[in-house]
């Protein structure tokens, strides 16, 4: 079973005012700062090829925090690890978020699409009613370092059918924002008057690369309603009110509030995600994600009969 987070209550809180507050919310208003409701180590793994990955959602302690579907972290410095990549292979029903650190990825699809996300860029992938593509994980600039992210979104039966599409956004294109003491990368959602450049996302996401440095705090709004979860990839982050300690390679699904907020004695970086809901039965095989047996069924046939990818 998933193990969404529970439903969100309160109203949108500013960051600016959160930073006169010690402990988290401005006194005075209404926003409630988000517990910590679990806490899941990511497990060690591997997919594709033989890449060796660490898998934060998608496990058996944690199979999605709706509408999230996975979340993998590849890091290593050994090509062996992660060079066999991910070659050929087919989606729909759902969005991958590919977010490069380090290193790189050489994506290609059957329609003659191909991009290269080098460090810091990212790309959101809409499959919809169907892609076939490689990803293909490299290094650059005589380094052998790779470090990376990918998170499966899920799209709700109304638009599992869309045409795909593409979001590339090259490093640059990334926003970059002061939020209480924290430096961060938005990939995605609003933050300190500052727009992510994802859009047109029906889940209506918020993706965030937090940096907090050492004694230092972070507090980001998030809309009523949202699920929301922080995975800390680098030191260790006390968060929530009760101030529970998420440490590097785990996971921490947010529970109900309008407020997240962190602090870290010797400095931390966490990836910060949050989405509306879907709310709908979740049936899964492989790279499909629809949302009944027999929809999984068809997918598999299309896809043998050449019938799942159109133009």
């Amino acid at each position: 079973m998933g193990v969404p987070a529970a439903a969100l209550g309160g109203c949108k809180m500013s960051e600016a005012s959160a930073e006169g507050e010690e402990h988290g919310p401005a006194t005075g208003t209404s926003a409630r700062e988000r517990e910590v409701s679990l806490v899941v180590d990511a497990q060690a793994t591997a997919d594709g090829a033989g890449v060796k990955l660490r898998r934060a959602i998608g496990t058996r302690a944690l199979s999605m925090v709706d509408p999230f579907l996975l979340l993998d972290e590849m890091h290593s410095d050994r090509p062996e690890d992660y060079a066999a990549g991910f070659p050929t292979h087919p989606h729909r029903g759902f969005e991958t978020v590919t977010y490069v650190l380090d290193g790189a990825v050489d994506h290609r699809d059957s329609l003659g699409n191909h991009g290269h996300l080098g460090s810091g860029s990212v790309q959101w992938m809409t499959a919809g009613r169907g892609i076939v593509h490689s990803e293909m994980p490299t290094h650059e600039d005589g380094k052998t370092s790779l470090w990376g992210f990918q998170l499966w979104v899920n799209l709700p039966a109304s638009q599992k059918m869309v045409k795909p599409r593409y979001q590339d956004l090259a490093a640059g294109r990334v926003s970059e924002v002061t939020l209480v003491d924290a430096s961060v990368r938005l990939v995605a959602g609003e933050a300190g008057g500052v727009r992510g450049p994802v859009t047109g996302i029906v889940t209506a996401p918020a993706m965030l690369d937090v940096k907090i440095p050492k004694k230092g705090r972070f507090a980001h709004a998030l809309p009523e309603g949202h699920n929301a979860f922080a995975y800390v990839i680098g030191g260790a982050a006390e968060i929530g009110p009760s101030r529970t300690l998420v440490r590097e390679g785990q996971v921490a699904v947010l529970g109900p509030g309008t407020l997240a907020a962190a602090r870290s004695t010797d400095g931390a970086r966490m990836l910060l995600v949050a989405a509306r809901p879907i709310g709908e039965p979740v049936a899964r095989s492989g790279p499909f994600v629809m949302n009944t047996d027999e929809e999984l069924k068809q997918a598999w046939e299309d896809y043998r009969t050449g019938r799942l990818v159109q133009d």
